[in-house]
């Protein structure tokens, strides 16, 4: 009896093992590398998408799906992501743009090489460094964020030409027809997008073109559901399809712009437009326990600080001591601070200022940060000044990650600043314009509207760069691709993409539990740990008595990555933003 009674529940257990063995022989059960756990572990929580020829991630989902076309169309990642620059212009407004700037990276399987397109705004010929102070030299609240002197010359329609006519391989017309449909046809009104403009109304409502565009006519809100039309953005679509870069800093559109900012106060001129370039660049390189890292050089401050703060995480057995455990978060602050501590000396425009990245980015400069650490006690901000004599060498933003058949892959981040930018939207257009102007210091050593502080190197001058946080990064493994990865989030975003890669490196998880744990992030000043909830009231306690103030906020980060392997792509689109898709095919 005995024997029947185990024969009975071995055959069971044995269905159950080879039920295993099938499922976890399945090609696209399995990680980039042989030292990580099954993409689709039962231990996850979280799960990715799966593709097998391409991959896009980004906050919103007709944008994903556009994309997703032109892969199967045979585009490459760059036609993608023109194709999803366009499109976010249209159902993203908050953030996706024309009127805007950003960083693009971009990673040539066949060349095993990586460029760095920056997009970024550029300060008016008529900028100055004190235009934002009064007579008394104090910073005037508010102009360089919701006034015409807040808008800098927009860079993403000259960045998205450039990547097209310079990487990609399919016709403008082709990259652009999908955004001018749905701007003329009209998008269907989401929750996200509801709740957007909702929040925003009192905001928008303040310019008459914004209005008009964004609320019904007689002042109301959208709702979810509704049809919102976008008749003059169509048409201003359709000039950059007939005409390239030339039908937005020329011609009618041009004219439009540089009238009503100057209606709002503000200076950029149609020499400022006609004098605007995007710029490719030398992307920032760091190693972090055998993998390469890539992201973007100033003026963006985002790859120098995701690569010094790796640098001084590689300094310690972080797995060891438990993913966002009292100790693990310690580690972190300690690193994150030290970091912005030095963003705020040292980052610029790299085309005005001489920046430190090669001390900055080096293993050596980490480790002399790392002593300075004590594991078991939290230092105040207040003694944490950046070292004057480094060596130098001659929120609402939005992320989007791609790759395609051939292993090519886009990392984009770009932005209007704040959510809906300026909120001024230059008449007959539908081109909502930055406020990309309060990323300079208006006055050194006084926070922006991200409460970062900047310092001599990114003070205003005519033409420059403001200074940024956006991160798109690209990851290789033994000089293949590995992930790619970014997100929005304001002075966040260095710090929110450092966790991701941190999440899959150090503790191995999928892409998508990567995605979905907990953040904290700390930027040197304000001198306290902003955490999303989920941490448990030990951990909290277990870090207050090293000396931290925590404070719970608002969640961060929307990123949208993607990780490579022999078995096929995984995508994850953030769970924090509801209308973010991953999908491929």
């Amino acid at each position: 009896m005995l024997d029947l009674i185990k024969n009975k529940i071995a055959k069971p257990l044995s269905l159950l093992a080879v039920s295993t063995s099938i499922l976890l022989s399945v090609p696209a059960v399995h990680a980039a590398t042989t030292s990580q756990p099954a993409i689709f572990s039962q231990m996850a929580i979280h799960h990715p998408v799966w593709a097998k020829s391409g991959m896009v991630a980004t906050q919103e989902a007709l944008a994903t799906k556009i994309g997703v076309e032109i892969l199967k169309q045979g585009g490459n990642a760059v036609d993608a992501a023109v194709a999803v620059g366009y499109a976010l212009a249209v159902t993203l407004p908050r953030a996706g743009n024309l009127g805007g700037g950003g960083f693009m990276l971009v990673y040539l399987a066949d060349k095993e090489q990586v460029i760095a397109i920056d997009y970024r705004e550029k300060a008016p010929a008529a900028a100055s460094r004190d235009m934002y102070l009064d007579d008394n030299g104090d910073v005037v609240p508010n102009l360089s964020k919701f006034h015409g002197l807040a808008i800098g010359t927009p860079g993403t329609v000259m960045g998205l030409e450039h990547a097209r006519k310079t990487y990609g391989t399919l016709s403008r017309e082709a990259l652009i027809a999908p955004a001018m449909k749905l701007a003329k046809d009209g998008i269907i009104v989401t929750p996200d997008l509801e709740s957007s403009l909702t929040a925003m109304q009192e905001r928008l409502s303040k310019w008459p073109n914004t209005s008009k565009i964004f609320y019904k006519e007689d002042g109301s809100n959208y709702h979810a559901g509704d049809l919102l039309k976008q008749t003059d953005l169509a048409k201003t679509l359709s000039l950059i399809s007939e005409q390239g870069e030339k039908g937005f800093y020329q011609g009618p559109v041009a004219d439009a712009i540089v009238a009503s900012i100057k209606e709002a106060g503000g200076s950029v001129s149609k020499q400022d437009l006609l004098d605007y370039n995007s710029v490719d660049r030398k992307a920032i390189e760091g190693t972090y326990r055998g993998y390469e890292i890539f992201s973007m050089p100033p003026p963006s401050s985002g790859g120098v600080h995701i690569v010094q703060i790796l640098n001084m995480l590689e300094n310690y057995d972080l797995k060891k001591m438990g993913h966002n455990s009292a100790q693990h978060i310690h580690t972190m602050v300690e690193s994150m601070r030290r970091a912005y501590a030095d963003r705020s000396l040292h980052l610029g425009d790299s085309d005005f200022v001489k920046v430190p990245v090669k001390t900055l980015t080096s293993k050596k400069y980490a480790k002399q940060l790392v002593d300075g650490i004590n594991p078991d006690k939290a230092t105040p901000s207040s003694e944490i000044l950046p070292d004057a004599d480094l060596p130098y060498e001659s929120n609402q933003t939005t992320h989007f990650s791609i790759v395609d058949k051939w292993g090519n892959a886009v990392a984009n981040t770009y932005t209007l600043n704040y959510s809906y930018g300026s909120g001024i939207v230059a008449q007959g257009t539908g081109v909502l314009l930055n406020n990309e102007m309060d990323d300079f210091s208006s006055k050194p050593g006084v926070a922006n509207g991200y409460g970062l502080i900047g310092g001599e190197a990114n003070a205003i001058e005519p033409g420059k760069r403001p200074l940024s946080s956006m991160s798109p990064t690209v990851i290789l493994k033994d000089d293949q691709l590995f992930m790619v990865t970014g997100t929005p989030g304001g002075s966040r975003i260095i710090t929110t993409t450092l966790q991701v890669i941190s999440n899959v490196i150090d503790f191995d998880m999928n892409v998508a539990d990567a995605s979905a744990a907990p953040r904290i992030h700390h930027q040197w000043l304000p001198d306290y740990i902003r955490m999303e909830s989920g941490l448990s009231l030990d951990t909290i306690k277990l870090l207050e008595a090293k000396g931290h103030t925590l404070k719970v906020e608002s969640a961060m980060g929307s990123t949208q990555s993607i990780i490579k392997s022999e078995s096929g792509l995984y995508g994850a689109s953030d769970p924090r933003r509801p209308s973010a898709l991953s999908e491929g095919y």
